[in-house]
């Protein structure tokens, strides 16, 4: 990681967002990170971690930089363009269906905050993380933010990134699977995709420590490699 500007701490303060305090952070870099998919029975878990330039803070929050939960897709890929080009840095991690259901879900969240931290080429001087969990062996200052991606505009840009990396991903894997209707569900548990778990069973890429998961592995055309 090298630096490569100072951002002010005080770009939190906007109407909205939260202040975290500019006494003991004077001034520095801050990266906002944010998971997606915790929720979803297939596919990985995906975070994103967001360097904004003060300057570009105001516009930003202009164009509806927000939750990406709170966003259409086709609003959320407009903005991941426009942030992808205003940052100052933007680095996604993931981690697999197996260290899914390896680790569990939360830590495997924290795990892919981690990675996406650590792919940083502009080392921050605090880590925003939206939620209540630190991320362990993350040995960088971080501060929780409950909904943060609704306080945040750091953590609200990384919310959007996550979100549409990883529906572009479920998107990809689709044709694969036709059986599961991921282009719609986007790997979540929707009751047309537990309904094709319950025919067809489960793939490799479904999450079978999550109880809708926990029939078996499929035998279908395809599944196999």
């Amino acid at each position: 990681m090298a630096r490569k500007q100072s951002v002010a701490i005080d770009q939190l303060a906007l109407p909205g967002l939260i202040n975290v305090g500019p006494s003991q952070f004077p001034s520095g870099v801050i990266a906002g990170v944010d998971e997606v998919g915790r929720g979803a029975l297939f596919g990985p878990v995906v975070a994103a971690a967001v360097i904004l330039p003060d300057a570009a803070l105001a516009e930003l929050s202009a164009a509806g930089v927000t939750d990406s939960k709170l966003l259409t897709a086709e609003q959320r890929q407009t903005l991941a363009i426009h942030i992808r080009a205003t940052a100052l840095d933007c680095q996604v991690g993931y981690a697999s269906v197996h260290e899914i259901d390896r680790l569990n879900i939360l830590q495997a969240s924290l795990l892919a905050m981690k990675r996406a931290v650590m792919k940083l080429k502009v080392l921050p001087d605090l880590c925003l993380i939206d939620g209540n969990q630190n991320v362990p062996g993350l040995l960088l200052p971080q501060q929780t933010v409950i909904k943060g991606d609704q306080r945040s505009l750091p953590i609200a840009a990384a919310s959007i990134i996550a979100k549409v990396w990883r529906d572009e991903l479920i998107t990809r894997l689709a044709p694969k699977y036709p059986q599961y209707h991921l282009a719609a569900n986007k790997g979540y548990g929707t009751p047309s995709h537990r309904r094709a778990i319950q025919e067809f069973g489960t793939s490799r890429l479904h999450r079978t420590s999550f109880s809708p998961c926990r029939g078996g592995r499929g035998e279908e055309k395809g599944e196999r490699e």
